[in-house]
């Protein structure tokens, strides 16, 4: 297997350049998975752009996706740092696990996290059930095209991390059971 080593700040375009110094002033450091993408001379702003994007999703609801997808791809890189993210944004360590495992505590969000899981799972095949649970949940077609948009945005994620094994730069998520 290729080996992927995390570009330094010296080693990349300096468009990229920006990007790291840009990253390095807002989250104190350049996570590794934003050095892999400065592979390329443009994926990085891309998916910075992609990923701050304006939603219709509240910040809780987005983490939850991200949990539940990056458990479905078993990406151990986006676990990690999005465990992190969905403690600092509120969620329990019980609650992250069992939104891993495909549920959640109140029926709204458990909607989601069934109905974001299932589209991973089936690559956007959902049966008619879990349509109308994520529908009767009280979520609108424009949450059920940003959840599809946000699951997006892991999948970019989580694919390159499986690919490029980089090290992870964020406490490890725990194993589920």
């Amino acid at each position: 297997m290729i080996k992927f080593q995390v570009p330094t700040k010296e080693e990349v375009s300096e468009k990229n350049k920006e990007l790291f110094t840009h990253l390095e002033k807002s989250l104190g450091t350049v996570p590794n998975l934003y050095a892999a993408m400065a592979y390329s001379d443009s994926a990085l702003s891309k998916y910075m752009a992609f990923q701050n994007s304006p939603s219709s999703l509240h910040v809780k609801e987005k983490e939850a996706i991200n949990l539940v997808v990056s458990q479905v791809n078993g990406c151990k890189y986006c676990l990690s740092a999005h465990t992190l993210i969905a403690k600092m944004n509120g969620f329990s360590n019980e609650e992250i696990l069992n939104i891993r495992k495909g549920t959640a505590s109140t029926s709204k969000l458990n909607a989601l996290v069934v109905f974001a899981k299932a589209v991973t799972e089936t690559k956007g095949r959902v049966t008619e059930e879990v349509l109308n649970m994520f529908f009767d949940a009280g979520y609108t077609k424009e949450n059920m095209i940003d959840v599809i948009f946000q699951i997006g945005d892991k999948i970019l994620s989580n694919y390159l991390h499986n690919l490029t094994n980089v090290p992870i730069d964020f406490p490890l998520a725990p194993a589920l059971d």
